[in-house]
């Protein structure tokens, strides 16, 4: 009976000591945002100068570059703020406290917490969820055992949750302006002419993802000769959704490559062509006559007009 308490017991530890890790960790992390939210209120942030301080940060092409991301979704295409963006309009904005924490690693999966505070209004966003150590592949899912590759799949995970959070805590309009400011640094900052854009650009889908200029044309829905500023910020976006993983080039192209009617339809056309050209040479030697008329000996036989 005792043997049996005791199993009891030592089976009711491990649960406990996990769950003691974790509100130790979580109790750490309020210690710290408590203390943050004091001097927060001590020295609060002047909108008017964050505000600039965003748009002066969007200014630069780096930033602008990298500032929105795109992805289709149900015939549609969805389009927003990058972690790049998000994460810079936080920093300028002042006083929030953001970031990712990985709460506990078993079973194969890892429970993590995406997370952005408002210090000075306390308003919270946090995003609990749960990230498997697989990968998807075209064979089926593949477990993952290396520690990189799983601290590289969770960060992956959480950047897209902390994006959420963080623009969950700063006013819309700030980040409207923020986007509107980085389209306008993209299109106004660029010295070279957009042809050659327009052609380096090709040659890097196709070096990079095998993506022909007919496939890029169908995509934008003009000649490259037409394409226009905002056909190079749409191009820009799905290459970097592409780069990422997060779109596969069958989401934006069509891959399958264009099928000759002609050669389907006919395939021996070409050697019928030679076969009546030759009836007809023996024909003119003979002498004889087409369609009641005798024949110009005279008159080349051009390709294409034989009857």
């Amino acid at each position: 009976m005792d043997y049996m308490t005791n199993a009891n017991d030592f089976t009711q530890v491990q649960p406990q000591t996990r769950n003691t890790q974790t509100e130790m960790m979580i109790s750490r992390q309020a210690q710290e945002v408590q203390a943050a939210m004091v001097i927060a209120k001590k020295f609060p942030r002047d909108e008017v100068e964050s505000f600039n301080r965003i748009l002066r940060v969007c200014q630069r092409k780096r930033l602008a570059e990298g500032a929105m991301y795109e992805y289709p979704r149900g015939g549609t295409k969805v389009t927003g703020p990058s972690i790049r963006l998000a994460e810079a309009m936080a920093q300028n904005w002042g006083n929030i406290d953001f970031g990712i924490l990985e709460l506990e690693q078993k079973s194969g999966e890892s429970q993590v917490m995406a997370y952005a505070w408002d210090l000075e209004t306390n308003t919270r966003q946090t995003k609990v969820f749960s990230v498997p150590h697989m990968r998807g592949t075209k064979r089926g899912n593949v477990p993952l055992t290396d520690p990189r590759d799983i601290y590289e799949m969770v960060a992956n995970q959480g950047a897209r949750r902390l994006r959420a959070c963080i623009l969950g805590v700063i006013p819309g309009d700030v980040v409207d302006a923020a986007v509107e400011e980085c389209q306008k640094t993209l299109v106004s900052g660029n010295t070279e002419p957009l042809i050659d854009r327009v052609r380096k650009g090709i040659k890097l889908f196709e070096d990079k993802f095998s993506v022909t200029k007919q496939m890029i044309e169908k995509y934008i829905g003009c000649k490259t000769e037409a394409f226009s500023e905002n056909d190079m910020l749409r191009l820009n976006n799905v290459y970097r959704s592409l780069r990422d993983g997060m779109a596969k080039r069958e989401d934006y192209f069509e891959i399958t490559p264009p099928v000759d009617e002609k050669e389907v339809q006919n395939p021996f056309d070409g050697k019928n062509s030679e076969q009546k050209k030759e009836e007809a040479r023996e024909e003119k030697s003979e002498g004889a006559v087409t369609n009641g008329e005798e024949s110009d000996s005279g008159q080349l036989l051009l390709p294409g007009t034989e009857q």
